[in-house]
């Protein structure tokens, strides 16, 4: 059963993705579909976590929009996903960066380099 699964995920998997980590900058650009039109829409911000394995694995970007912050949670896999930049990298010392969610104006994107 579970060599059936193997089998099936691997067709799925994307191998075009670049290597990111927690802490690095990046875009995401991602497909959306507006009634019969497709276009790009791209989210950038701070990589403040990934967690799962395989085909369900899940990476989670913030940003601060308008002094608000916003958080994505997007499927690493998904076909949603056009591709991935890694605009700077940074340094982090944790695997979740969750402390950044507390922190105000320009000391929330603050990560080392």
């Amino acid at each position: 059963m579970n060599r059936i699964i193997d089998a099936i995920e691997k067709d799925q998997f994307k191998t075009e993705l670049p290597a990111f980590r927690v802490g690095d900058s990046v875009r995401v650009h991602t497909r959306v579909v507006e009634g019969d039109k497709e276009r790009i829409q791209i989210f950038a911000g701070i990589v403040i976590g990934r967690k799962g394995r395989g085909l369900n694995e899940t990476f989670t970007v913030r940003r601060i929009s308008y002094g608000e912050g916003v958080e994505r949670v997007f499927p690493l896999h998904s076909p949603r996903i056009a591709k991935v930049e890694v605009e700077k990298e940074g340094r982090a010392r944790r695997a979740k960066l969750n402390y950044l969610r507390t922190r105000k104006g320009k000391e929330a994107t603050a990560v080392r380099e």
